[in-house]
């Protein structure tokens, strides 16, 4: 029976060395391993994503104030130049009638560039 104590206690330490080995192995791993954070003060923290923040809507306000004001210039281009061409139809339109005769058609198309003029002058105008 001693030659069985003797082995065990031979056994016991290999089999400690290979505990402490293992679980160094383990907790050296970069997923058990704790990461320091760098110390910066609450300040900073705190403004700097806020900068961040008012900087990113400043921007994106200016991005949507440019595309709203190209949307704009493009529908008074499209609205002028359907003025200009109700205007030059009213025009022919009230060369071939003769004078004690005004026709319905006419009538609409005065009307129609009137609305068509009002609403120009609006966009013109722009948001307010």
């Amino acid at each position: 029976m001693a030659l069985c104590e003797v082995s065990v206690r031979t056994r016991l330490p290999v089999w400690m060395l290979l505990l402490c080995v293992s679980c160094m192995t383990v907790l050296s791993r970069p997923g058990f391993a704790q990461t320091s954070i760098p110390a910066q003060s609450p300040r900073q923290d705190v403004t700097a994503p806020l900068a961040n923040e008012d900087e990113a809507r400043a921007r994106i306000a200016n991005e949507m104030a440019k595309k709203a004001a190209k949307e704009r210039v493009a529908a008074l281009k499209h609205d002028t130049d359907k003025l200009l061409k109700l205007s030059q139809e009213l025009k022919e339109s009230v060369d071939k009638s003769d004078e004690n005769v005004l026709s319905v058609d006419v009538i609409k198309k005065a009307d129609e560039i009137e609305k068509l003029a009002k609403s120009v002058k609006e966009k013109m105008k722009g948001p307010n």
